[in-house]
C-alpha cells in the first residue's frame, strides 16, 4: 500500500492553481472572440428572418386585437384553524 507524500500533495494544489489561472487566461482571451461570433450569427439570423418576412409568423396583427384575460388577483386568506376565545377563571 502506498502513502501520499506531502510533496506530492503539494505538487497536485500547484497543478491545480495553474490550471485554474491558465483557463482564465485564455477565457479573457477567447470569450470576447468567441461571444463576437455568437452575436454576428444571431444578429445574421434576425436579418435573414427579417428579409424573408418570417419574423411574424402566422400573426396578423391588423385583423387581431389583444386577447384579455380576466384574473382573480384575489389574495388567498390564510386559515390556521379556530379561534378559541378563552376567559380567566378566578376561586
Amino acid at each position: 500500500m502506498q502513502e501520499a507524500s506531502f510533496s506530492g500533495f503539494f505538487k497536485t494544489i500547484i497543478y491545480m492553481i495553474g490550471f485554474y489561472y491558465l483557463v482564465k487566461i485564455l477565457a479573457r482571451i477567447f470569450m470576447p472572440i468567441l461571444m463576437r461570433k455568437v452575436m454576428n450569427k444571431a444578429q445574421d439570423n434576425f436579418n435573414r428572418q427579417y428579409q424573408q418576412g418570417n419574423f411574424n409568423q402566422g400573426f396578423d396583427t391588423r385583423s387581431q386585437e389583444p386577447e384579455r384575460t380576466t384574473r382573480d388577483f384575489k389574495k388567498p386568506t390564510k386559515q390556521v384553524g379556530d379561534y378559541v376565545d378563552y376567559e380567566e377563571v378566578n376561586d
